[in-house]
């Protein structure tokens, strides 16, 4: 598949499934279906057009070993934040036409600098010295594919990776660069009773690791990593079922806390 109007009709397809809140039973057809990661990441590229802003940063997807293997992928995924989806925190959401419905509590980082494409991989430091600030998120995924776990890595990638919701805490005012991120704990409440506690560590092992990876996946896709766009790195607590009428509270000790309702 490689076919520049097939890519056009496939993203057709998958944003007018999203928008409509509809569900694609078996995934893209086979004269639809990309079948390399390549065209997959194609396909999502055609949702810079759509949004009517630029777009507001990145979700990676699949940071932990229990993520990958349960969505079947072998390492973690790229997807888009779409300005229309980003809410401020405390919103409200609703819940209507989400399959996956789940709250996801991640570390979040605002970057100051444009890391432009290059041949040479990003290094830990000069990702970090293009860091703006970091925030407590929480990210509300969700898929057009009724059997997302079974579509494979092309069909995920060219479905976002799975990104939906996603909610931006205010920028931490603790030293945070000296802080270790791995061995950071992370609880979140739901309707103040049941706890769910993670660490930075289950983020591909440090949330900065999450970092450099999207910065040196989107840099091997000729797409800058831009000043002002928030990368949001994956899910530091084991995703946490939501229903309408849950409240989910996100605490990430003196880096600030995050909050959610769903209806």
């Amino acid at each position: 598949m490689t076919d520049s109007t097939t890519f056009r009709q496939a993203s057709d397809l998958l944003w007018t499934t999203w928008q409509s809140g509809g569900r694609l039973s078996t995934g893209l057809s086979d004269a639809l279906r990309p079948t390399s990661r390549k065209d997959g990441y194609a396909i999502q590229a055609l949702l810079d057009a759509r949004s009517a802003s630029p777009i507001f940063g990145w979700k990676i997807a699949a940071t932990s070993t229990a993520g990958q293997a349960h969505i079947g992928v072998d390492g973690p995924l790229a997807g888009r934040i779409l300005a229309e989806r980003v809410h401020p925190d405390g919103a409200t959401l609703s819940l209507a036409n989400n399959l996956m419905r789940v709250a996801e509590c991640e570390f979040a980082f605002r970057m100051g600098r444009t890391l432009l494409p290059r041949v040479a991989a990003y290094t830990r430091g000069q990702v970090l010295e293009a860091v703006a600030s970091l925030h407590p998120a929480i990210e509300v995924p969700d898929s057009r594919y009724e059997a997302f776990e079974k579509v494979g890595v092309a069909q995920l990638a060219a479905d976002n990776a799975c990104a939906h919701d996603f909610l931006l805490g205010a920028p931490t005012q603790a030293s945070w660069r000296g802080l270790d991120l791995v061995n950071f704990t992370v609880e979140a409440v739901v309707n103040d009773g049941h706890r769910h506690i993670g660490k930075g560590e289950n983020v591909l092992g440090d949330p900065v690791i999450a970092l450099v990876w999207l910065a040196n996946e989107l840099s091997s896709l000729g797409i800058p990593l831009e000043a002002g766009q928030v990368v949001t790195t994956g899910t530091c607590v084991k995703p946490i079922p939501v229903s309408p009428g849950d409240e989910v509270k996100a605490a990430f000790g003196e880096l600030g806390r995050i909050s959610v309702r769903f209806a």
